[in-house]
């Protein structure tokens, strides 16, 4: 597999804002799965994938509407994952893809992480704001901003906080 740095560049070279700003959340979310990782070995997830999946999660904001963060595209933020999930596909990446296409809030109804990794991802992404780049949410900061959507997500991270917090 291609790092997943390389299949970043390859898509976003034409926009270098919009690509730093992607590269800096990704490795933000990915140094915070693995250092949940290294506090829970006994979760014996691969590290590897981990990395790679946590790179590639947004992979798909390059479509979406999102002026604020230098996203110029015509689709709704709101799918990012599953134009993530499309074009990881295109990549012969399935696992990846599902990641990207379920790590959107605490899961879309219908596309909510199922596997470890999948959640790992997920709750890693809750403490980091692609407009926010240098500021780590705190838990209660995450709860606020999922309560906004209903009660289940809130309740969802907290599970996930025991987790891997």
């Amino acid at each position: 597999m291609k790092q997943p740095e390389d299949i970043i560049h390859e898509y976003y070279a034409d926009q270098p804002e919009l690509e730093q700003i992607l590269l800096t959340h990704s490795r933000q979310v990915a140094e915070h799965a693995l250092k949940c990782l290294e506090k829970h070995p006994e979760l014996r997830l691969d590290e590897v994938f981990v990395r790679e999946a946590a790179m590639l999660h947004d992979i798909g904001i390059l479509h979406c509407d999102a002026p604020g963060i230098k996203c110029f595209g015509t689709e709704p933020y709101l799918r990012h994952g599953q134009i993530g999930g499309e074009m990881l596909r295109q990549e012969g990446l399935p696992r990846h893809a599902r990641v990207a296409e379920r790590h959107t809030g605490t899961g879309l109804p219908g596309w909510e992480p199922r596997s470890l990794a999948e959640i790992l991802i997920c709750y890693a992404d809750k403490f980091y704001s692609k407009s926010h780049l240098d500021h780590v949410r705190t838990p209660e900061e995450v709860e606020a901003s999922l309560a906004r959507f209903g009660q289940d997500g809130v309740e969802r991270f907290r599970k996930w906080h025991r987790i891997f917090g």
